[in-house]
């Protein structure tokens, strides 16, 4: 591999790259012994998505860190909050997961932790680990290869997420399940046999090809097939996950498309509701009704920067109960400060219970009094230069945060835009108090501003 300064490849919080120019097998090599190196870590959980290249690329990470002298505990076809699980829950000293989660087909990467499921991003080693491995990097003088074998993890993590609801308070429920052929059908089938679902499933198996679309259940034109199940089975919920199932999302009994900003407060109630007065962390992008429900409920909200690096680091710092981002990452201290994809729905499952309410009557109330765009991206060639516009516009009459981008509070509306620290967009998010119309012609508004800096 020619010397770079920089792998194509690594992002701000991952490894994900087109196989096999950004990403494949000597790439992979590289990449295990550099984090080997860098972290010292001895016992390593590795597993992977269903992704047609997974085999290629974890035989070249596992090359590299056993011959860097680390054992490596194969966790086999799995989701990335497995190997979070399996890496703090067995007390390993590091795991990584080979998944791209919601890219394309010809995509893979890797997600990296150390001890403690603490993830490594570029302020926590990952830059390091880049540099290298485009160096090069060799095992020291007298070390013996490590090992390779099988780790069953899979009884104990059910077991654990299991112990973070009350089962026996789960009334029946007829759920679909969409995993989009995903590595989620597992685990939804496992904790299926201990709580009183009836189960519909859809696109089930794990399938690298993607028969049916990439999953990524954020995207509007993946819904369609999920809403339709949900209507013509007269399913109390529907569940969807991407591939690598560290995100969740929900559609109630009308095959309605729940935005992950009105989960966050499910959520946040939900686990104040087990520990009165905690805090609880949100992103800055949608905040009204997080504040709104958290205050309520008792709780201290506390705003920090988007991305996961962000808000474990935080959760670590204010010992929070919980962490909800409104693109459905949801994350929680009885999960070793680590979004899961499995927990939300358990929690929103165990909160429709006790109320004897439905999904939809459980967020109404919250979508009237704060409707939202929804996250729009827009592609622009200079994201720095539409944020000094909207500044320049905007900041006068309202109350300004930088946070994370820019986000400017006018009292009955307000907007977060954001330049994405993992692909070239910028990305923009407006609420309203109790008044749709305005959300939407705000949101017309901003995006004739940013539409005129496009490429």
């Amino acid at each position: 591999m020619a010397e770079s300064a920089k792998l194509a490849c690594v992002k701000a919080y991952d490894i994900r790259g087109r196989v096999p120019d950004e990403l494949n097998p000597d790439i992979a090599y590289r990449l295990g012994a550099a984090y080997a190196c860098f972290t010292g870590a001895r016992r390593v959980a590795v597993g992977y998505d269903m992704r047609l290249s997974a085999g290629a690329i974890v035989d070249g990470l596992v090359r590299g860190l056993t011959e860097a002298g680390t054992d490596v505990l194969d966790i086999g076809l799995s989701g990335t909050e497995e190997i979070y699980f399996a890496t703090a829950h067995f007390e390993l000293d590091g795991g990584i997961a080979v998944t791209a989660s919601h890219n394309p087909a010809d995509y893979n990467g890797m997600k990296l932790v150390r001890e403690g499921a603490r993830p490594v991003s570029s302020d926590t080693g990952l830059g390091e680990i880049e540099q290298m491995a485009i160096n090069g990097v060799t095992a020291a003088k007298g070390i013996s290869s490590g090992s390779v074998m099988p780790l069953d993890h899979r009884c104990a993590y059910i077991e654990h997420l299991l112990g973070c609801v009350d089962v026996a308070a789960l009334k029946p429920l007829k759920i679909v399940c969409n995993p989009g052929n995903g590595t989620a059908g597992a685990v939804v089938e496992r904790l299926c046999e201990h709580l009183p679902v009836d189960l519909v499933r859809m696109q089930w198996e794990p399938d690298g090809r993607f028969p049916n679309g990439v999953p990524n259940p954020l995207l509007p034109e993946n819904r369609a097939l999920t809403r339709e199940l949900v209507l013509e089975s007269g399913a109390d919920l529907g569940l969807a996950w991407d591939g690598d199932f560290d995100r969740c999302f929900f559609f109630d009994a009308k095959g309605r498309f729940i935005e992950g900003y009105y989960l966050v407060g499910l959520l946040a109630e939900v686990m104040l509701s087990k520990q009165p007065g905690a805090n609880i962390i949100h992103d800055p992008r949608l905040t009204w009704n997080t504040v709104d429900v958290v205050t309520r409920a008792g709780g201290n909200p506390v705003v920090t920067k988007t991305g996961h690096a962000f808000i474990k680091e935080r959760m670590r710092l204010e010992d929070a109960i919980y962490g909800g981002e409104m693109s459905a990452h949801h994350y929680f201290r009885d999960f070793f400060y680590c979004d899961s994809g499995m927990l939300p729905w358990l929690l929103v499952y165990e909160l429709m219970s006790r109320k004897n309410m439905t999904l939809a009557a459980l967020v109404d109330a919250s979508m009237a009094a704060y409707p939202c765009s929804g996250e729009l991206n827009f592609k622009v060639g200079e994201p720095k230069q539409v944020l000094q516009e909207l500044e320049s516009r905007y900041a006068g009459l309202g109350r300004v945060d930088r946070t994370d981008g820019l986000s400017v509070d006018l009292d009955r509306w307000r907007f977060n835009v954001r330049a994405s620290n993992t692909e070239p967009l910028l990305r923009l998010n407006v609420e309203t108090r109790s008044d749709a119309a305005a959300m939407a012609a705000r949101t017309d508004e901003l995006s004739t501003i940013i539409h005129g800096f496009g490429v």
